[in-house]
């Protein structure tokens, strides 16, 4: 009785089959517009499925893609920090142009700097194993930064000239008068030139040298350009002077030292 039922809901499914598909080919085969629809509903029913095989397609591919553009990113970060170091190292040989007969440079380069202080500092990336020694000047093309102050393996503290602390030794043109260069604690490019005896003549726009009567920096280094002056005690003229040096923009230097230096203090003790 069960297997009777069984064949009989099986047959009519079967003729139910049967006559869907008989209509749908009546469907298809009689009237133009429900072929229409059936083939819009079948294109729409592929287009999915397309679809969707393509957007599977694109992830994977764009995964590949990502990896590769990453890996690009990397070597061409490389390359660019290989170019910085050349670039770098480009920069510290060409201080060698600074070499004065008397005088052992190192270059060097600035980790740390002081600002907005009366009392500034620089620290540099070069030390006692490098060939620092304490009592060094530190110059740059565009003039004297600072003195060593003290050294350690690889460092080395010193102070700017950017201090109230610190003088050097400087001449008013080629054979002008000498006296003593300070920062003028205000402005990052100004300075004063004391102690210049009224007899020596000068004019506004005069270049300002090291006058080599220290025993830390060489003489004729260009230092800046001399403008208003007054007189002081109706004695001495007291000069500004706008610095070459910028040091908002310091980086690489040239530390000096005196090879004589601990022979002729030693005449002076």
């Amino acid at each position: 009785m069960k297997q009777q039922r069984l064949l009989f809901r099986l047959f009519n499914f079967a003729v139910f089959i049967f006559l869907e598909i008989a209509a749908l080919q009546m469907v298809t085969h009689n009237a133009a517009l429900q072929r229409v629809w059936v083939a819009r509903g079948a294109h729409l029913f592929m287009g999915k499925v397309w679809g969707a095989s393509q957007s599977i397609q694109s992830y994977f591919s764009l995964s590949g893609a990502n990896r590769e553009l990453s890996e690009e990113n990397f070597r061409l970060l490389q390359e660019l920090e290989q170019a910085r170091e050349r670039l770098r190292n480009a920069r510290l040989d060409s201080l060698d142009t600074l070499y004065r007969p008397g005088f052992s440079m190192v270059a060097a380069e600035v980790v740390k700097v002081s600002r907005n202080k009366q009392h500034n500092y620089l620290i540099l990336n070069r030390g006692y194993e490098d060939g620092i020694q304490e009592k060094s000047g530190i110059i740059t093309p565009n003039g004297v930064v600072g003195i060593v102050d003290a050294v350690s393996e690889h460092h080395a503290f010193a102070f700017s000239f950017q201090n109230s602390d610190i003088s050097i030794s400087a001449r008013l043109g080629s054979e002008g008068g000498s006296g003593l260069l300070v920062w003028d604690g205000i402005r990052s490019n100004g300075a004063i030139l004391k102690e210049i005896p009224l007899q020596f003549r000068f004019q506004k726009g005069d270049t300002v040298y090291t006058s080599g009567h220290s025993l830390l920096f060489p003489p004729d280094i260009p230092l800046g350009i001399a403008g208003d002056a007054k007189v002081v005690n109706g004695a001495t003229n007291e000069i500004a002077v706008r610095l070459f040096q910028d040091f908002s923009a310091l980086r690489y230097v040239s530390v000096v030292h005196n090879n004589a230096f601990d022979e002729i203090e030693g005449f002076e003790q």
